[in-house]
């Protein structure tokens, strides 16, 4: 591979990462969307005036006590692959 080739390979190599790079930004960017911070700074202005707040305003993200789907798929594969050695008896 010449130089030339290997320049032009690692600029296309660069420019693929940053794709990948910008669209993962924009799924971000995507799901963040509608998710405002909690407490929020109205919140945060009353318990600093002493008021106690017992349940804050919902904040727009998924449910934390949701189970995350992601995990669970991922074990079902990494299991489902593992193979261990079949054991035969002694004689």
């Amino acid at each position: 591979m010449t130089d030339n080739e290997q320049t032009t390979a690692a600029k296309k190599r660069l420019a693929d990462e940053r794709s990948a790079r910008e669209k993962a930004h924009a799924e971000q960017r995507e799901a963040t969307a509608g998710v405002k911070p909690t407490p929020t700074q109205e919140e945060n202005d009353l318990a600093a005036m002493g008021v106690h707040i017992v349940e804050h305003e919902p904040d727009g993200s998924a449910d934390p006590n949701e189970p995350q789907t992601k995990q669970v798929e991922a074990t079902k594969r990494e299991r489902s692959s593992y193979q261990t050695r079949a054991t035969t008896p002694s004689t």
